[in-house]
């Protein structure tokens, strides 16, 4: 049986934005406005080369299975590919959809029956990114002053968010995340995401780039 730690010591850097890399800026900014997610990210143009997985899952959690396949239907409407259609599952309800730009997102929910009617609220953002060792990964965020708030042996981690952040980090294993998404694990080139951090700048072991960042609200204009 694997045992959940938990850690509560102050965080000396914090994920303060997450920023994504796309071809055209001004048509991804359609679309995460219409997809309803454009206050938790930021855009730059990039024409970085980047095939197959990337590595990396923005999942938002809803309150029911209507509030998920509003978002998942608004996602497809505005050009979202759907790699998994929403279904119940042992731990809830839940799909996975493309954006246009590539990005995986992942629409969830606890709940398997609604208790009220569909809204446009989002109760949590997790940027989910894989990696070949959750525990050595682990090691060097929390070298780097980040506060683990869940972890899971060398499964899964969880970091408690800095005050502001739109964005909670977590890490998992990267061939059981693209599982999990339904896609093939392999994938080559730029992630195209940045994270911005309170702290120095840096790349993680998985080729993951940290660039420092205040923390506040991010702007699609």
């Amino acid at each position: 049986m694997v045992m959940a730690t938990t850690a509560s010591t102050a965080a000396d850097m914090s994920l303060a934005s997450v920023t994504l890399e796309v071809a055209d800026p001004d048509s991804a900014r359609r679309f995460y406005r219409a997809f309803g997610v454009d206050a938790y990210v930021r855009l730059r143009a990039s024409e970085a080369h980047s095939t197959g997985f990337r590595g990396f899952t923005l999942g938002l959690t809803v309150a029911g299975p209507a509030t998920v396949d509003g978002f998942v239907g608004a996602a497809v409407d505005a050009g979202a590919t759907v790699l998994k259609p929403a279904a119940k599952s042992l731990w809830g309800y839940g799909g996975v959809v493309q954006a246009p730009d590539g990005t995986i997102w992942k629409i969830a929910t606890s709940a398997k029956k609604d208790t009220g009617p569909a809204t446009r609220e989002i109760d949590e953002v997790v940027l989910l990114i894989g990696v070949e060792d959750v525990k050595a990964t682990r090691q060097l965020y929390v070298g780097r002053g980040l506060t683990v708030a869940k972890s899971f042996g060398g499964k899964y981690t969880e970091f408690a968010p800095g005050q502001g952040s739109p964005v909670k980090l977590a890490l998992y294993k990267r061939r059981a995340l693209a599982k999990d998404l339904g896609v093939p694990a392999d994938g080559t080139g730029s992630h195209r995401i940045v994270l911005g951090g309170t702290a120095d700048a840096f790349t993680d072991p998985d080729g993951f780039v940290w660039e420092t960042t205040a923390p506040s609200a991010p702007t699609l204009s």
